[in-house]
């Protein structure tokens, strides 16, 4: 498996890359993104769909309390899941993740959780904090 390293040095670059990154996904893809709080997952998640919608003011919250949003875009159907609160491998498929692995492109934050149910092809980014304020790595 090859590594790949990454760096942004501002949030505009990351959000660049998160657009052309979204660019390249089809139904039926999985996106992981893994990093600890405030990394920039949701961030990076908000500018592929922004970038996917051609939508610059989409809104796009972050799923830690509802858990997922779903949206229609050109591409098809995306679901964007937050595991974090989660505690049990149950409440994941009761969130509807089958379908959207079967059926969308799914986006899942903290997705450890579930892990050994998520497909070969499942893209894995790790998002990191650089040394300075608005410097993140993507690891892949």
């Amino acid at each position: 498996m090859t590594h790949n390293t990454m760096i942004f040095n501002d949030q505009s670059s990351l959000e660049q890359f998160a657009v052309e990154f979204g660019q390249s996904l089809i139904p039926g893809d999985v996106v992981t993104l893994e990093g600890d709080l405030g990394a920039g997952k949701t961030t990076f998640t908000r500018a592929l769909l922004r970038g996917i919608s051609n939508h610059p003011t989409l809104e796009v919250p972050s799923p830690t309390f509802s858990l997922v949003q779903t949206y229609q875009t050109p591409k098809g159907e995306i679901w964007h899941f937050d595991l974090y609160r989660l505690e049990d491998t149950q409440e994941v498929f009761e969130l509807g993740i089958e379908e959207a692995l079967a059926n969308g492109i799914a986006i899942i934050e903290w997705p450890q959780l579930i892990e050994t149910y998520l497909p070969a092809h499942t893209k894995r980014l790790h998002i990191e904090c650089g040394e300075a304020p608005h410097t993140r790595m993507i690891k892949f």
